[in-house]
């Protein structure tokens, strides 16, 4: 049998005046709402702002179709737009979070809704193209394999 606590008269109070109470909130607000242990790929404010999408979140996208998309929305939308667009072709539900009290160095974030734990999640550098031309072999290559 299991035996679940109700909440005090102070508790119920307590959480009237200043909301729920909420989980890691330093957390939350560092990784725009969500937690750190359910984060599979993160870009930093310089990297979205780049031309470029980067090709690591379109293959999370396709790799995690349950993912959502968190966006720093103190960033300009012109910025995010490219991100957006790539979350509604995949069908990647996204959020644009804008926290006015703080401001974090992230500007992007795909989470699963359950903790997945994994160790690096910040892409440290652009992938090349997936599609890299073969290199060019010269004619004795390709007589003699070496």
């Amino acid at each position: 049998m299991i035996f679940l606590k109700k909440p005090t008269v102070d508790e119920v109070l307590q959480q009237g005046i200043y909301g729920t109470l909420e989980t890691k909130p330093d957390e939350r607000r560092k990784y725009l709402g969500t937690i750190r242990e359910r984060i599979i790929v993160a870009l930093y404010k310089d990297q979205v702002a780049e031309a470029a999408v980067y090709p690591q979140i379109e293959q999370s996208m396709k790799e995690n179709p349950g993912a959502q998309l968190f966006l720093n929305g103190n960033m300009s939308y012109e910025e995010l737009s490219k991100y957006v667009k790539l979350a509604t072709k995949r069908k990647i539900d996204h959020k644009i979070v804008t926290n006015k009290e703080h401001d974090t160095e992230i500007g992007l974030l795909l989470a699963m809704p359950h903790a997945i734990d994994k160790e690096e999640i910040f892409i440290t550098k652009k992938a090349p193209n997936l599609e890299m031309p073969q290199e060019k072999k010269g004619l004795f290559s390709k007589i003699f394999k070496w």
